[in-house]
């Protein structure tokens, strides 16, 4: 029987030769082995858990194929909280993350002046924003929507998982809440912002939903649809929040001051010092 640091070799080296990456194969090990309290780094030359080795190759078999680990493992962790991930909705990504820090401190200032602000969740996939708002502040009411029904019944799994207090609505974008003349203090959204023609890894485009991901020719083309109609949503003294590409800083904020000449508009970078978050105070 091999030992768990041979099991582990062997993940490495099979997603090396398979052109993914071998830091992967220890990330599943140590997840596997955290659900079955086992403390990976204390076992290493032991013999292996018959049932985590079969359990462990047979997943480093889907990842060789390209599937991500996030779907491998069925969950995704964000802020502290495992999402349940699945090929209806996009892994939640840490830029994302930086997203929903950002948010928190928007709202911080809101609460001192409004005690119970209404947030918005554009394009809110696996609830990963909502659902993280909602639990690290009690006082946010929190709506979340999606074009997707099928991405909604995850959302609202993670919701009910979590003990989350978000409400979803189905719809395209701004509409639903349009429709029912629904109004928010803060506007958060990472919509699909990958232009149309751009070369992705096939791991993403063959696994991760496609209308999550492509944006339009430009990747601009949903910016636009919540700009267009962000004047019927946004409260006086509105804030939104956006997730874009490294490369859209510039021509999103002169979007942005097309559709709002009179807001503050400022780009925020990543933790790689890339642009990463745009802010709208209308």
């Amino acid at each position: 029987m091999i030992t768990w640091h041979q099991l582990l070799q062997e993940g490495k080296e099979r997603l090396y030769q398979a052109n993914q990456s071998d830091q992967a194969a220890l990330l599943l090990l140590n997840e596997l082995c955290s659900h079955r309290n086992i403390n990976l780094y204390m076992v290493m030359d032991e013999p292996v858990n018959e049932q985590v080795q079969t359990d462990y190759l047979e997943a480093i078999h889907r990842m060789e194929k390209g599937e991500p680990l996030g779907y491998v493992l069925g969950y995704e962790n964000f802020y502290g909280y495992d999402f349940i991930v699945n090929e209806d909705v996009l892994i939640p990504r840490p830029e994302t993350e930086e997203l929903t820090g950002q948010v928190l401190m928007l709202c911080d200032d809101v609460l001192e002046k409004i005690e119970h602000p209404v947030v918005f969740d554009v394009a809110t996939g696996s609830g990963a924003i909502g659902i993280t708002l909602s639990l690290e502040e009690p006082r946010l009411d929190v709506y979340a929507s999606d074009i997707s029904q099928k991405a909604l019944e995850v959302a609202y799994i993670n919701n009910e998982k979590l003990g989350g207090r978000v409400v979803f609505v189905q719809g395209d974008m701004l509409q639903p809440f349009v429709d029912r003349n629904m109004h928010c203090d803060v506007l958060v959204c990472n919509p699909p912002y990958i232009p149309q023609e751009e070369k992705l890894d096939h791991g993403v485009v063959d696994y991760e939903p496609n209308v999550a991901l492509f944006g339009g020719e430009d990747g601009l083309y949903f910016y636009r649809s919540v700009f267009k109609n962000a004047h019927k949503v946004l409260n006086e003294n509105g804030i939104m929040a956006f997730e874009m590409g490294y490369d859209q800083g510039e021509r999103l904020s002169a979007l942005a001051k097309q559709y709002f000449p009179e807001a503050d508009v400022q780009v925020l970078q990543d933790i790689s010092q890339k642009d990463r978050i745009l802010v709208v105070r209308t």
